[in-house]
């Protein structure tokens, strides 16, 4: 489905990297650091980063380093390390130019109902991975998925990241991961962003990176694809998304303990 997975089918995908592109040096650093982790584990890797970052609290949030100059260190992090590439996208009129650079097309949670999106999306021939809305059953995301295939792409991928629990906080319901699995595509479980405390009065949104490795190994027991997280190698400096990122130096303890556990659990389907 996505090109060039390295060790395709003898782990789990990781789809990893910074929440937004800060910068050339910072995203070569992130992703060279998860290459030389999952070359030694063997996992199947996408460089994950957004180009830009549209849904913000407040207007004077960073929201990125300009287009044109976050696609070209995208596109180029992918021809270095030789890793698929995956960014987001929010309307239809940038799904032609994003899939320039990149090999898989996001479709962000709040707009995965958005027809025209998952059209555009769908018609550029990229893997499609469309994120569950966190006000969305898992059953309803049958309907997204028939949107990118009725479009003549059967590239398409789901992605849990938890339901609105409150105004503040996040759930995880696992029953939807073998739910989801039902549409015939891979289903990702985004371990951060379920980990998000979105709507805060400050305008910046918490989260709980102290249960990122429950998350994981919860995701990998009920036996998702792959798992989705975003590293920085200081969160607390990150200018998105900081609060519920995992450290860059904490990757590789967690990785290594969910590619033990994945091996036992795909045992037990023997």
């Amino acid at each position: 489905m996505i090109p060039k997975l390295r060790f395709e089918g003898q782990n789990f995908l990781l789809m990893a990297g910074p929440c937004v592109i800060e910068g050339r040096q910072m995203a070569f650093d992130i992703a060279g650091r998860i290459v030389e982790i999952c070359d030694v584990l063997h996992i199947p890797f996408v460089f994950k980063g957004s180009y830009r970052k549209a849904n913000r609290s407040k207007i004077d949030s960073f929201t990125g380093i300009g287009d044109s100059t976050a696609l070209e260190i995208l596109a180029d992090v992918g021809r270095h390390y030789q890793v698929p590439v995956v960014t987001d996208i929010h309307s239809a009129g940038e799904a032609r130019m994003a899939a320039q650079y990149v090999d898989v097309l996001q479709i962000p949670a709040f707009l995965c109902r958005q027809t025209d999106l998952l059209q555009a999306a769908a018609e550029t021939g990229k893997t499609v991975n469309i994120k569950k809305g966190q006000f969305l059953s898992p059953e309803a995301m049958k309907f997204a998925v028939a949107k990118v295939r009725d479009s003549g792409n059967d590239n398409v991928m789901l992605t849990e990241r938890g339901t609105m629990f409150g105004y503040q906080d996040l759930v995880v319901d696992f029953r939807g991961i073998p739910e989801m699995r039902r549409n015939g595509c891979p289903v990702i479980l985004d371990i951060t962003h379920s980990l998000q405390q979105p709507n805060q009065a400050a305008g910046v949104t918490g989260g709980r990176p102290d249960m990122i490795e429950t998350v994981a190994r919860a995701g990998i027991a009920v036996g998702v694809d792959g798992i989705f997280l975003e590293t920085h190698p200081a969160p607390e400096m990150a200018k998105s998304d900081g609060a519920n990122m995992l450290r860059l130096d904490l990757l590789e303890g967690l990785l290594t303990k969910l590619s033990t556990l994945y091996k036992v659990i795909e045992g037990l389907k023997d």
